[in-house]
């Protein structure tokens, strides 16, 4: 005898674990975070170290004080970790990533419910955080073994917004070789173009992320810098390989819990977080704009889920009087 099994949603699930997920993108960031400490020398490793440690202990304190189940094996808090530490600039006060990391977590994350519930990706959160309660550190990219000192010098970035208002050719100091390969100030994860899309690869071969977000963020990026910005494709190039553009698409725009579920709602995401970026680039008072971007796009998923959720089958508008 057949029996009709009737439960609640979820009906299609995946094998695959949450840890599992949270490993295979701890994976994907191992090629950026070796050549950020190859590159930026010793204390960048600390830093990283530091703010793993802190994001775990924050969640694994707060969890138990809440007497609620301590989910660290899930290595969720490992990633925001990571990333948020793969966001800091390589020389930067211990102090101040771990500070970020007990923002991203208990602020960001477990005060709204903990995993899957967090409304803006929290790594991004607790960046955002620094970069308004501690610009002064978090804009100071100096580093002694690449022999570059932020007082004297400035970010590809910077170089080509000072250009581009002067009205000189944007990339005329820039060298897109040294942008694709990573030898350039910035902060220890976002640098090298190579080894983010070498993760990135692995991310989408994995199937852990979808190409839809990243692609037409990028794409979205770069038309919009190229229609108010400079003309020409080196500018455009220099513009998508300097900066946490690359980082930014692949490794937080595509965050499970703060993006739209439907697909058009994903398009309709990455084309307007791609604006943000080109408005805060081109005529916003820094050099940079991802961060913020993907924030206020976070904060516009609910209304962009909802306006593109399809309409169940067999349904009808209710009549009018």
């Amino acid at each position: 005898m057949n029996v009709l099994n009737v439960s609640a949603s979820p009906h299609v699930r995946d094998r695959a674990s949450t840890r599992e997920i949270m490993l295979d993108v701890c994976i994907a960031m191992i090629p950026t975070a070796v050549y950020g400490v190859v590159q930026f020398g010793i204390h960048s490793l600390f830093v990283i170290l530091v703010t793993v440690l802190a994001a775990v202990l924050s969640e694994y304190l707060w969890q138990r004080g809440m007497k609620k189940e301590v989910t660290i094996t899930d290595c969720s808090a490992v990633v925001t970790g990571l990333i948020l530490a793969l966001n800091m600039p390589p020389e930067i006060p211990l102090w101040i990533p771990a500070l970020g990391a007990v923002f991203a977590i208990i602020i960001a994350k477990q005060m709204f419910g903990g995993l899957g519930q967090n409304f803006m990706n929290p790594a991004l959160a607790g960046r955002c955080f620094l970069l308004i309660s501690l610009a002064k550190y978090m804009n100071n990219f100096t580093s002694k073994p690449i022999n570059f000192d932020a007082t004297t010098g400035a970010t590809p970035l910077a170089v080509m917004k000072t250009a581009l208002k002067a009205g000189t050719p944007a990339t005329a100091d820039v060298n897109l070789f040294q942008l694709f390969v990573g030898h350039i100030p910035g902060t220890i994860g976002e640098v090298s173009a190579i080894a983010l899309l070498l993760g990135a690869a692995y991310l989408l071969w994995r199937k852990v992320i979808s190409f839809e977000i990243p692609v037409i963020y990028i794409v979205t990026t770069a038309i919009f810098v190229f229609i108010f910005g400079e003309h020409s494709l080196n500018y455009v190039l220099a513009q998508v390989l300097g900066g946490g553009l690359i980082f930014g698409a692949f490794f937080m725009a595509t965050d499970y819990a703060s993006t739209p579920l439907t697909k058009k709602g994903q398009m309709i995401y990455a084309v307007i977080i791609g604006i943000l970026t080109g408005l805060f680039r081109i005529f916003g008072t820094g050099a940079e704009g991802v961060s913020y971007s993907i924030i206020i796009g976070n904060m516009l998923s609910p209304l962009i889920e909802g306006a593109t959720i399809p309409k169940a089958f067999g349904r009808r508008e209710a009549k009018k009087a």
